[in-house]
């Protein structure tokens, strides 16, 4: 809701099912601390900048305590500096709250920093082809992205990722 404050825009899901406003606001700050983004209730979406927008909706998101968070492609809009700070602060927040979350992300190099299991799909019609278990230490630094390790797990899904197209396609990979 671009006119309304942030804070109001976290608490929407609490208002929406008819939360006492009293606890809708104080959980409400209770998500922005979450991010990270407390001193930011009083703004306006269009004051922040991108990524701290995509940082209050994960605030709206979280808000209702869920038990899992689905996300498609939520930091794919957003410049490869952004992105990874939010790939490293998303992978910090599933450890610290104990979130399972299911992220859709065309990345590989995403995939592989966020998962401890990677689904591959195949184009039309979309289907599972592939699994990769990423069985690394949590959460990941950015030190994991420049590993020899990390490397290794982008082929391999990057190899994956190139047998369903090829199949797709219908060519012998």
């Amino acid at each position: 809701m671009p006119w309304a404050r942030v804070a109001t825009n976290v608490r929407l899901p609490l208002d929406l099912a008819h939360v006492e406003r009293n606890v809708a606001t104080r959980d409400a700050a209770a998500a922005l601390a979450l991010v990270g983004l407390s001193e930011f209730a009083s703004h306006l979406p269009r004051e922040l900048s991108g990524g701290m927008q995509m940082r209050v909706s994960i605030a709206r998101a979280l808000v209702t305590e869920p038990a899992l968070l689905l996300m498609d492609e939520p930091f794919a809009a957003l410049d490869e500096i952004t992105r990874m700070r939010l790939d490293r602060e998303l992978a910090e927040l599933h450890v610290r709250e104990k979130l399972t979350v299911l992220f859709v992300t065309h990345s590989i190099f995403e995939a592989v920093f966020l998962s401890t299991r990677v689904l591959v799909m195949s184009p039309r019609p979309g289907r599972i082809v592939g699994e990769l278990a990423i069985e690394e230490p949590r959460p990941r630094t950015d030190a994991f992205r420049a590993s020899t390790t990390f490397a290794a797990y982008c082929g391999r899904l990057s190899a994956m990722l190139a047998t369903a197209i090829a199949e797709a396609e219908g060519v012998t990979p």
